[in-house]
């Protein structure tokens, strides 16, 4: 197969590629410059944007020898990435720019181009599996559980899921590591990046400060959820998400003296509600925009639901709506989840699809 490898700048994408090879594709490496100006975006071992990572990939692609070009998707990841950030927590909803990023750039706007240019396929140093099952690819964990990326590529269609090509899947990050020393590849303990690849200090709250500007409230109250009460002023409701517990600085603590969590934010007032942690409790999550790995289920479906890329896995009754949602009863009550998160949905180690959050409750058992 002719094959376009994705790589990034860092260990794992480049030890794909150099697998690509090894199982007799013919290869061609690109790198994605995703901003105009890369020093505006996050450096050092951090980052996965950078002129260095774009660096390391092509001295990873000469060491593996194979052709290298660099795509130019600026435009398309700023306006399919970046302001899809701004525009949801200026809406008071916690996104994931990677999954978006993989829904809407790596496996959308590369991959379609790939096919046009007549490749088969795309890999990438994600650490998931592919199988054939019965009704076409599915989507599976990877070995790894401390590494596996099931859950930000749970948005991948059955027709994306056709031309991609994940060779870590069934490897250990250290194996990884390792394999890339005995190929000569200089990213071999390159740490991996972590964190927003275009917020370039860390500091999010900041950076979404500057960048909304006018388009949001920068002041608000914060209340207490039980008493109504005013209990603090922020600076901006786009700095806080549900289920958090610092930076709130509070004028004065409760009077039951229990520490306060994030339960809801209003965008328009600018209205912060805090309450004590069981309050979070939730256990209904409706979701919006399903993007299903195969056929979406036709009846009930008894799962797993992952709703943080690195969180805790959650028994569920997953529904299927013909109005393009889906309803998730939750067997047992999770804690902090956000509208604008993704809720993954697993039959055993199969990634059945995702979708978007958008609202969450409490049944009247978790209320009394």
């Amino acid at each position: 197969m002719r094959v376009l490898a994705a790589m990034s700048g860092g260990v794992d994408s480049a030890v794909a590629a150099a697998r690509a090879v090894d199982a007799g594709h013919d290869v061609t490496g690109i790198h994605l410059a995703l901003s105009r100006n890369p020093a505006s975006y996050r450096s050092g071992a951090r980052g996965c944007c950078t002129i260095e990572d774009a660096n390391d990939a092509r001295r990873a692609a000469d060491v593996i020898g194979i052709p290298f070009y660099v795509w130019d998707l600026s435009d398309r990841f700023h306006d399919d990435v970046v302001e899809d950030f701004m525009a949801e927590y200026a809406a008071g909803r916690t996104p994931n720019p990677c999954l978006r990023c993989n829904e809407r750039v790596k496996f959308a706007a590369v991959l379609d181009r790939a096919l046009d240019l007549g490749f088969d396929a795309v890999a990438t140093g994600h650490y998931a599996t592919l199988r054939e099952g019965p009704e076409g690819v599915e989507l599976h964990r990877a070995v790894d559980a401390a590494k596996d990326q099931s859950y930000v590529l749970g948005v991948l269609t059955q027709e994306q899921l056709r031309h991609s090509l994940f060779p870590l899947g069934g490897s250990r990050k250290e194996d990884v590591r390792l394999e890339a020393a005995e190929r000569g590849l200089r990213v071999a303990d390159k740490p991996d990046s972590h964190d927003i690849c275009f917020v370039s200090d860390g500091d999010t709250a900041g950076w979404l400060r500057e960048k909304l500007g006018d388009r949001v409230s920068h002041e608000g109250d914060i209340v207490d959820a039980e008493t109504g009460e005013r209990v603090g002023r922020h600076g901006g409701s786009y700095a806080f998400t549900v289920g958090q517990r610092r930076g709130l600085r509070l004028g004065r603590p409760a009077a039951d003296g229990r520490p306060r969590f994030v339960l809801d934010i209003e965008p328009v007032s600018g209205t912060v509600q805090v309450g004590p942690r069981e309050m979070l409790d939730i256990d209904r999550i409706t979701g919006i925009r399903p993007r299903w790995c195969g056929a979406a289920p036709a009846e009930p479906l008894e799962a797993t639901v992952q709703l943080r890329a690195h969180g805790a896995e959650h028994r569920g009754r997953v529904v299927a709506g013909a109005d393009g949602s889906i309803e998730i009863e939750l067997h047992e009550p999770a804690q902090g989840i956000a509208a604008g998160q993704a809720a993954v949905v697993y039959d055993g180690t199969r990634v059945v699809g995702s979708a978007t959050i958008s609202t969450t409750a409490r049944s009247a058992a978790l209320s009394r």
